[in-house]
């Protein structure tokens, strides 16, 4: 019984960690990065283009990750929405409209008052932080206004890698008029003509632009849209489904592929950032971070 015992065990194990390969690599492999990236800064000098070099294994990693990002949610989005009910696909939707602003405003007041009680980064004061252009003339109401823009997209294939975005520019005051024949000379002092240019209310016109990166919420609306269309298609529309059905599975297997590869990705990639850190203060403000994080 015993021997019996031990053999089952065994094979527990066994198949334990074959299906927690990829976790227990993932964690082996950042823990061989940190190991690799201090050996690396401590012994051995690099120059710039040399640790771009060394960290080329964890740039490819990111570049799969994002390459494989639009064809997931394409056919992920579609093949799902299309084999629903209309009726069913409808109540879905508002429960998920419904859940996901009742978890945002959670998120949002747990974020403020962690926040507010950690303080992650709060060693940093105002000389050491350059904030030249992070604070453009953009209102709530302009966000909002985006991200019903970016909803609708004009241009699905500009939505692939661009995004709209809403800027700000003041416009030139209009100049006062004065009479010259009732004025008199030299009357206003130069406070006065301060006062009088402060009063003067600033006008703005908005511009639009576009940024790089993917318009994820207009690929997303665009989906479920023409995934609600499909599905209520019948037998017209059973061709185009078994397209995105397959699409999907085979990006699912190409998502399987990049897995495999994410721990030697991970490994080199947290050597390369940790290489590159110049203020070993930098980690002590993360650890704050995550713990922020994990607290939320």
């Amino acid at each position: 019984m015993d021997v019996m015992a031990k053999k089952q065990q065994g094979v527990d194990v066994k198949g334990l960690l074959k299906r927690n390969w990829l976790l227990l690599a993932t964690i082996v492999s950042v823990v061989l990065g940190i190991g690799l990236g201090v050996l690396v800064r401590e012994y051995a000098s690099l120059s710039h283009v040399d640790k771009i070099y060394f960290g080329f294994p964890g740039d490819i990693l990111m570049r799969m990750l994002k390459l494989i990002i639009l064809p997931l949610i394409i056919s992920s989005m579609i093949t799902g929405v299309a084999a629903l009910d209309s009726e069913v696909s409808g109540k879905i939707g508002l429960r998920a409209v419904v859940y996901y602003i009742s978890t945002t405003i959670i998120a949002v007041i747990l974020g403020i008052i962690l926040v507010i009680t950690i303080k992650p980064g709060v060693s940093q004061t105002a000389e050491q932080i350059d904030r030249t252009g992070i604070t453009p003339n953009v209102t709530t109401v302009d966000t909002l206004l985006d991200l019903l823009r970016n909803m609708f997209p004009e241009n699905l294939v500009q939505a692939c890698f661009q995004q709209y975005k809403t800027k700000r520019k003041e416009l030139e005051p209009p100049k006062p008029s004065v009479n010259v024949t009732t004025a008199p000379p030299l009357t206003m002092t130069s406070a006065a003509v301060t006062a009088a240019i402060e009063n003067v209310t600033k006008d703005y016109t908005i511009v639009g632009v576009y940024s790089n990166g993917i318009n994820v919420l207009g690929l997303i609306t665009f989906c479920v849209a023409f995934g609600l269309v499909i599905g209520n298609m019948g037998e017209k529309g059973r061709i185009l489904l078994e397209f995105f059905d397959a699409l999907n599975e085979a990006t699912m297997k190409l998502v399987q592929i990049i897995m495999c590869y994410m721990p030697v990705g991970i490994l080199f990639l947290i050597a390369a950032k940790i290489i590159e850190v110049e203020d070993w203060e930098i980690f002590r403000k993360m650890g704050l971070y995550m713990v922020t994080v994990l607290s939320g």
